[in-house]
């Protein structure tokens, strides 16, 4: 079983994932993009959403035209674990390709 994190530990271990903030009121670390168009906003969230199947750990997420938000929690532990801060890891890689 993963494990939430607490609060102040997610908080102090934002800074491994830039652009990242807690969404304490979800429980979720939260991202907001905005990208070149329609067409650039729903290749990355297929990007997102294979590597997000491989890791068997799924974002909610929400797209209007080119805005991407993304919230990053396990409901399985009730709140933010290791699993989203490796997610979010990984969605900040692809935004550097």
């Amino acid at each position: 079983m993963v494990a939430a994190l607490d609060e102040a530990r997610v908080t102090e271990r934002l800074g491994e994932v830039p652009g990242w903030t807690l969404d304490a009121t979800r429980g979720a670390l939260y991202r907001q993009l905005r990208l070149k168009d329609f067409a650039s906003a729903f290749a990355l969230m297929t990007r997102i959403a294979l590597a997000a199947e491989q890791a068997d750990h799924h974002p909610e997420w929400s797209n209007v035209y080119n805005r991407l938000d993304i919230w990053l929690t396990t409901h399985d532990a009730g709140g933010v674990s290791e699993r989203d801060f490796a997610l979010a890891r990984a969605i900040n890689a692809m935004l550097e390709e």
